[in-house]
């Protein structure tokens, strides 16, 4: 990408351009989601009174396996910057049957914007996080020194010779025992998730896990994972959850990407018993959620409303237009 240029500021040829860089041919679907992209990208910089007018430009992809049809999709999303999931339409079954329900995209898009959000905050307190690491690793390295015996360094000069020996890499291979914090339960807390039930799962998972004491566990690693590991428990602390946890939501609210792969195995194929009932029934389900609804996450709830669906599959046996009308239609 060209250093001058931000991707809110890339025009749809643009946009092609980049996809070009790592897709041969497809300029249909290329030229598709760049006008997607860029439509988005719109929306974020009108008044706010306009931004609900504009809907995302939902697309599907016809085309066999290998063509370049998910590559065209996460490449796109990398673009954006985009919380992105894939996901197969033919796993998810109508509510009623045993299987995942639709609802469970939502959930899994809005993990993928939680740990990205949750990295870049991690960024934000890197350098923070790794003095707070290395005063802790000083702690360990440096025995205790009492200034009042007779030719011994006062405990701040040993402790500034261990950090200039540290720094410089002295002690890369010197084994140390260190605390590390680890939450209790692990397996025994193991919940079997009740079909349509996910969200009230994940919350008693978490509910259980804060009611339970942490547990210190000591282990022996060499300096440099001992600091990596310490850097990571104080990352944790000096990062607030809360706003991770809103970020996360208005990303996915905003900028999130799903790509429906093997849609073409829920479309109905001119019989109305057996298993099409319950094609057309997950098409059903997906029904609100591509058109805006709001899906309860134990982030919080998360509207779908401008949340861009891209569909795909390779439509041998059925056609696009043996999709119900509705949701034909969410897919201009």
């Amino acid at each position: 990408m060209s250093q001058s240029l931000r991707p809110t500021e890339l025009t749809p040829r643009q946009i092609v351009a980049e996809l070009d860089k790592y897709i041969v041919g497809q300029h249909d679907a290329k030229r598709a989601v760049a006008v997607a992209l860029r439509n988005r990208w719109r929306r974020q910089i009108v008044a706010e009174g306009m931004r609900e007018e504009i809907l995302p430009k939902n697309i599907i992809m016809v085309g066999p396996t290998g063509v370049g049809k998910t590559e065209i999709a996460r490449r796109m999303a990398k673009l954006a910057g985009a919380p992105f999931m894939k996901v197969e339409a033919s796993k998810f079954t109508e509510v009623g049957y045993v299987g995942r329900d639709v609802e469970s995209i939502v959930r899994d898009l809005t993990e993928v914007s939680v740990a990205m959000v949750r990295q870049e905050h991690t960024a934000l307190v890197k350098d923070k996080a790794h003095a707070h690491a290395e005063e802790r690793l000083l702690e360990v390295l440096v025995p205790s020194v009492n200034p009042a015996t007779p030719g011994a360094d006062g405990p701040n000069s040993t402790r500034e010779k261990f950090r200039a020996m540290l720094r410089e890499g002295k002690l890369d291979d010197k084994p140390v025992e260190i605390e590390v914090v680890e939450r209790a339960g692990g397996p025994m807390m193991e919940l079997i998730p009740m079909p349509g039930m996910e969200s009230m799962d994940m919350n008693m998972k978490d509910m259980l896990s804060n009611f339970l004491p942490k547990r210190h566990k000591k282990r022996k690693v060499n300096v440099p994972e001992a600091l990596e590991i310490l850097q990571q428990e104080e990352a944790e602390k000096l990062i607030d959850m809360d706003e991770v946890s809103r970020a996360a939501v208005r990303h996915v609210e905003q900028n999130g990407i799903v790509f429906l792969d093997e849609i073409d195995k829920i479309a109905g194929r001119g019989s109305t018993a057996g298993p099409d009932v319950s094609r057309e029934g997950v098409q059903r389900d997906l029904l609100p959620i591509v058109e805006g609804s709001t899906v309860n996450t134990k982030y919080g709830p998360v509207r779908t409303d401008h949340v861009l669906f891209i569909a795909a599959g390779a439509f041998h046996v059925a056609k696009p237009s043996d999709l119900i009308p509705e949701l034909q239609g969410r897919f201009p």
